[in-house]
């Protein structure tokens, strides 16, 4: 991580790095999970990626993305449950452009960037390739696919109750309802393991399962 280091704009200005997130809710050798908050009119400061990350919408406003090497500003306008999968990019700083709350989990897949730890991938013997629901089918849609990773939005009706078991590859089960606390919002299960979702009495934004397919390469 580079936070507090300097970076130079084309100008000669110089500026602080800061963090990628406001804190880190999980982390193990393999993901990095960040919370990222910013009220209307809050702006994350100027940061760098040093690691492809899968962000997943917990609450929508519509925001902005500045450049420091000047180039053109990126509009943002996501949908809660929704996601997106970006590579390592440029320095770069994020501002809540709207009225409303924005919140995101942001996760660095370390396996993939400059903090891989190099460890081997070790998929158990006998296990299904891909992961799927052990009693019921889990009323999910796929919201991103990739080479590297595929996140589903699960939306769960009240009272109801999944499992989901987990393929040749890690799955992170996220929990995107905001009275969540987000130390607790975030399970990460091995390749061939379960997880039932936390059953909640009303109907919520719902869950993302992030699948880690590059694993079963």
């Amino acid at each position: 991580m580079t936070a507090g280091t300097t970076a130079t704009a084309p100008d000669g200005t110089e500026v602080v790095l800061g963090e990628i997130g406001t804190r880190v809710v999980f982390e193990n050798g393999r993901v990095r999970v960040w919370e990222v908050a910013l009220d209307p009119g809050e702006a994350q400061g100027w940061h760098l990626h040093h690691n492809p990350y899968v962000v997943l919408c917990l609450s929508t406003s519509p925001c902005h993305m500045d450049w420091l090497d000047g180039s053109p500003a990126r509009q943002l306008s996501e949908t809660v449950g929704g996601s997106v999968y970006r590579a390592v990019s440029p320095v770069h700083m994020l501002t809540n452009d709207g009225d409303a709350p924005y919140r995101n989990r942001l996760i660095e897949v370390l396996d993939l960037g400059e903090e891989a730890s190099g460890t081997p991938y070790d998929a158990p013997a006998g296990v299904a390739e891909a992961g799927f629901a052990e009693a019921g089918e889990i009323p999910a849609k796929v919201v991103l696919e990739d080479d590297d990773v595929r996140v589903r939005h699960v939306t769960p009706d009240a009272g109801a109750a999944y499992t989901w078991r987990t393929g040749a590859y890690p799955s992170l089960v996220v929990d995107l309802d905001l009275s969540t606390e987000p130390l607790t919002g975030v399970r990460y299960v091995e390749p061939g393991e379960s997880y039932a979702l936390p059953v909640k009495a009303e109907q919520t934004s719902g869950y993302n399962i992030v699948e880690l397919l590059y694993y079963a390469r």
